[in-house]
């Protein structure tokens, strides 16, 4: 472990009022999450690979390779981008991972046949696991302790309402009667366009972490970037800021290897386990809605339509969560989330296996079940995980913990692809012992992080 003598960043962040320079972070971050949603459209092009063009066949390890090679990717992207990011920056990294993503999802939409689309849907994984880890993980560094997990929400909220947004625009493509064929390859470019404006907006609005800045012992680069917030937010205000509370503190930099033992241990533990409850079940439902809906009796069109309006749930959940994430302690949120979702599982899971409900039954249900389960996606993907991690290694902490969670979701489309087979109501009652289980683990081995700041959270052994 490497000291340096810091410029008291941390502090000095902490202590900054809201202010126009932290919604402009926000607004910057959230666009980006909100337009890059090669995952938000993987059910709605499924929808049609299957049930319109096929080429892709009900109950075939293709079929369910159409989750698994994603997750592959993400897996992978998750793994090597979070320790590239912790070497070379936070702006620099996100730049990188944006123009790949922009290049693949161009490529997958002028894919030929099925197995060219295959290889691009596993460096669309690539490129966007090792972009979320990115955006979520390099926010916390911006804002002050106090209220981070209100800040973190609010993006997870703007970035969230890709996936009721991206459905939409894919049951609007099947209601223009534009040829199913151009219909999904439109859905790719989309998306593209519009990260190319998110590219660019980071490139000219966004600055480097001055808390990386300051683990690297750029300390000289950390205190002019903060300096500068400081005067803009003194002028924004008229009137001084808050004296700065704590002591310089020495900054460490802790290798790779620190993740696996000590403090950080428990850490990289409880973070796996609770974003691999977040990707078994979010990304399940996001690539399968349609399609599980349709082995329930509805057409394409009906299927998507549901699957948009039970979608809706999804902001709806982290607005929710973006009032109370501050005043819940994080491991008790976490436990009665995992609950929720365990419930509306097997509520849906009877349901429809026993017909008490028709078609505005089930949107309703299904409305309720996103809600709890985007609370829990914002409380997993952008503050809990991201926000236990020192700053020196908090792309890798994170990183390392987005690969778990995408280890299992690697196998997981194969259990679902043949208990789909079966009958759709067996995958919710699934998801409800995979949230039952991750409630168990979290209750053991959780730890809280709910208005520490990022130094306090740092000092470990």
């Amino acid at each position: 472990m490497n000291e340096t003598k810091g410029a008291n960043i941390g502090a000095r962040l902490d202590r900054l009022p809201n202010s126009r320079w932290h919604t402009k972070m926000w607004l910057v971050t959230a666009f980006a999450l909100l337009v890059c949603w090669s995952n938000g459209i993987g059910g709605a092009v499924q929808n049609i690979l299957l049930n319109e063009l096929h080429w892709l066949k009900p109950g075939t390890t293709l079929l369910a390779l159409w989750g698994t090679t994603y997750t592959i990717g993400q897996l992978f992207g998750a793994l090597i981008g979070g320790p590239i990011g912790d070497k070379i920056g936070r702006k620099r990294s996100i730049i990188v991972y944006e123009i790949m993503h922009i290049i693949v999802m161009i490529g997958a939409a002028l894919s030929p046949n099925v197995y060219v689309l295959y290889v691009f849907r596993l460096l669309q994984g690539f490129a966007l696991g090792a972009l979320l880890v990115v955006l979520f993980a390099g926010f916390t560094e911006y804002v002050p302790g106090r209220n981070r997990g209100t800040w973190s929400s609010r993006t997870s909220f703007i970035g969230n309402w890709a996936h009721p947004i991206c459905n939409l625009i894919a049951l609007l493509l099947i209601m223009s009667g534009m040829d199913y064929d151009l219909n999904w390859r439109v859905e790719f470019m989309i998306p593209s366009i519009l990260s190319i404006i998110a590219t660019i907006l980071i490139w000219k609005k966004f600055p480097e972490s001055p808390r990386w800045l300051e683990s690297q012992g750029r300390v000289e680069e950390a205190d002019a970037i903060v300096t500068a917030v400081e005067k803009e937010i003194e002028a924004e205000t008229g009137k001084p800021l808050p004296p700065i509370e704590a002591e310089p503190a020495p900054v460490k930099r802790l290798p790779y290897r620190a993740l696996f033992h000590g403090k950080l241990l428990r850490r990289t533990i409880v973070g796996s386990l609770v974003l691999i409850g977040m990707n078994t079940i979010q990304y399940t439902l996001m690539n399968w809605m349609p399609s599980l809906l349709s082995g329930l009796g509805y057409d394409t069109s009906q299927s998507q339509f549901m699957t948009v309006f039970g979608l809706f749930g999804a902001p709806f959940g982290i607005f929710i969560a973006s009032l109370i994430m501050d005043k819940v302690p994080r491991k008790k949120m976490g436990i009665l989330l995992l609950i929720g979702m365990a419930g509306f599982g097997i509520i849906i899971g009877m349901a429809t296996m026993n017909g008490w409900v028709g078609m505005t039954g089930l949107i309703v249900l299904m409305f309720l079940m996103n809600t709890i389960i985007y609370m829990y996606v914002c409380y997993a993907s952008a503050v809990y995980v991201p926000e236990m991690w020192p700053t020196s290694a908090k792309m890798s902490g994170s990183g390392f913990c987005n690969a778990m969670g995408r280890v299992s979701n690697v196998f997981f489309p194969f259990l679902v692809t043949a208990l789909a087979a079966q009958s759709s109501s067996y995958v919710f009652v699934l998801l409800a012992i995979v949230a039952a289980i991750i409630a168990i683990g979290v209750a053991f081995l959780g730890v809280e992080t709910r208005g520490e700041s990022v130094e306090d959270i740092g000092n470990v052994d």
